[in-house]
């Protein structure tokens, strides 16, 4: 529906969103890793995916896959991606949005956040799917998590996003962002594309929805209700000079 390119939204509380890009570069590392493995991928996406049926135990698996305790997948599957396209998209959104919310909740936090919104993703996931036996990989429900947080935090704010592809906008926020999040709830009801986990998706848009206001930081608005400048803008009045003027102005002067 759109791609997210750029906000113009700065840091307040953090000089750098370190935890963001770690994030980032532990799902390239691990997707770099997963696809060099060849014949080993399989194993890897198996054994450390979510799979319902295993974690409710419905199912079991080989012992050869039996990497993790199934409860750690509820974490080490958002780590997984399918292809580069899959990689590519949820670290857009990650890289986007995610250092304004790391800003308005801390390192510490913002790390908890993530993880709490993947491990939700899994359990909406496994709770509608609890009989499944494919693997649930990919950090959507941490994105999703991060997307509501920003929806609830800066929705006034201008990003630029490329509409169906193809077509460049500078919009607020809260209008790609609904759209979005609308899709996600629609496509859960009514059913959309298989391929994807739409509960995984929901289940993270619910906790970030809920998890944001309990673990930001106490001056965080909600809302964008207070614009604060950037601290390398500072605006100085200049001091009031007398003027006395002893002819009238005249015009073309």
């Amino acid at each position: 529906m759109f791609i997210p390119l750029h906000d113009a939204n700065s840091l307040k509380y953090i000089k750098l969103q370190y935890v963001t890009l770690s994030l980032i570069a532990l799902n390239v590392i691990i997707f770099a890793l997963t696809s060099i493995a060849g014949d080993h991928a399989e194993a890897t996406i198996i054994g450390l995916g979510y799979i319902p049926a295993i974690v409710h135990d419905l199912a079991a698996l080989p012992a050869a896959y039996d990497i993790v305790p199934p409860n750690a997948t509820y974490i080490t599957y958002a780590f997984l991606h399918a292809d580069i396209f899959h990689l590519g998209g949820n670290m857009l959104f990650l890289c986007v949005f995610g250092d304004n919310i790391e800003d308005a909740l801390g390192h510490v936090k913002f790390l908890i956040f993530y993880l709490l919104c993947a491990a939700a993703g899994a359990l909406l996931h496994g709770v509608i799917l609890p009989d499944s036996e494919a693997p649930l990989i990919g950090a959507s429900g941490a994105i999703a998590g991060i997307v509501a947080a920003y929806l609830i935090l800066h929705p006034r704010v201008k990003v630029w996003v490329l509409a169906f592809g193809r077509i460049p906008l500078r919009i607020p926020a809260i209008y790609p962002l609904v759209l979005w999040v609308a899709l996600q709830f629609g496509m859960l009801l009514w059913g959309g594309d298989e391929q994807i986990s739409w509960p995984a998706h929901v289940g993270g848009i619910i906790a970030g929805a809920l998890l944001i206001l309990i673990l930001k930081r106490r001056n965080v608005p909600l809302f964008d209700r207070a614009i604060v400048s950037p601290r390398a803008v500072v605006v100085e009045k200049e001091p009031a000079i007398a003027v006395t003027q002893t002819e009238p102005a005249k015009w073309g002067r």
